[in-house]
């Protein structure tokens, strides 16, 4: 064959497709950016930029396009991530199964702290037996908070208390009801103005006691605004204020729960466990688990 018609036949395309770039083209398109996807995957953005060269060079497809300093995924790019997730999802199976024994990734769960003083001693228990080498990074926080790190790639799975909506590359699913009730010193609802001990926004359990409150015509005053569960709490305890929260996160903290009829009854919030697509046995399990617990309680 001549050295002219060689040059005019099409380039071989590699074979394997290696799947560290194809993990960091995952996590950059979870994270929503290279910058993001820096706290996740422990390289520098200039890094991750190379290996996205050198992935849309073995496809020989342009995965990515400037969107002013945004990043949007390409057609090819987004066919790209479906496949992406089974591969890396079947390597780690294998690995898993049939590699030589190391230690996974730590699974990163969040929950609200009605979960974590609630039903995480016994999903931790009961988790244990099943993987005893699995490694956890459990966050207590609000559900707003939580949700924000969810999307940022910084945790797997997330517990939280009627917040959801549609997320890219996650799952969502309702796993338990529970009733609000109104805590605190009966005598207080006597005043003019209802003292309120009370989270910072964004906060359901606020919302819905202001609303409730408002719709009803009582008048009320904020005397204790706290980013913090513990000083919500010492200001029920010591008669500072009225606040509200689960009848479940009351009982496991002793808190005084007032009568149905001493206020206006609060709506029921809906319990929600929202997941990473392609996580691992072990947090699909952990996920799993804590969902039963909620639903059984």
């Amino acid at each position: 064959m001549s050295q002219s018609s060689q040059s005019t036949l099409p380039q071989r395309m590699a074979r394997n497709v290696p799947t560290e770039l194809l993990r960091s083209f995952v996590a950059i398109v979870e994270a929503g950016s290279m910058a993001q996807a820096t706290e996740t995957i422990f390289l520098t953005q200039s890094a991750l930029s190379l290996q996205m060269k050198r992935l849309e060079d073995v496809l020989q497809q342009k995965l990515f396009r400037r969107d002013g300093r945004r990043l949007t995924l390409t057609a090819p790019g987004e066919e790209l991530v479906s496949y992406a997730r089974q591969l890396l999802a079947l390597n780690d199976r294998i690995m898993h199964t049939l590699g030589q024994s190391v230690d996974e990734d730590p699974i990163t769960v969040g929950m609200v702290q009605d979960f974590a003083d609630t039903v995480l001693p016994d999903v931790l228990n009961r988790f244990r037996l099943e993987h005893p080498r699995a490694r956890l990074i459990v966050r207590v926080g609000g559900s707003a908070e939580l949700l924000e790190m969810f999307d940022r790639s910084r945790l797997d799975v997330v517990l939280c208390l009627g917040q959801h909506g549609d997320r890219p590359g996650a799952s969502w699913r309702i796993v338990g009801h529970d009733q609000m009730v109104w805590l605190g010193d009966t005598a207080l609802t006597e005043l003019d103005e209802l003292p309120l001990a009370l989270l910072e926004p964004p906060c359901r359990f606020r919302d819905a006691a202001l609303r409730t409150l408002t719709e009803a015509r009582r008048d009320y005053r904020i005397v204790l605004e706290t980013p913090n569960l513990p000083a919500m709490r010492a200001g029920v305890r010591g008669r500072l204020g009225l606040s509200c929260r689960t009848r479940r996160f009351a009982a496991a903290e002793r808190l005084p729960i007032m009568a149905p009829d001493a206020l206006p009854p609060l709506p029921e919030i809906e319990t929600v466990l929202v997941e990473r697509e392609g996580l691992s046995e072990a947090a699909r399990d952990l996920g799993d688990l804590l969902a039963r617990t909620i639903g059984n309680r």
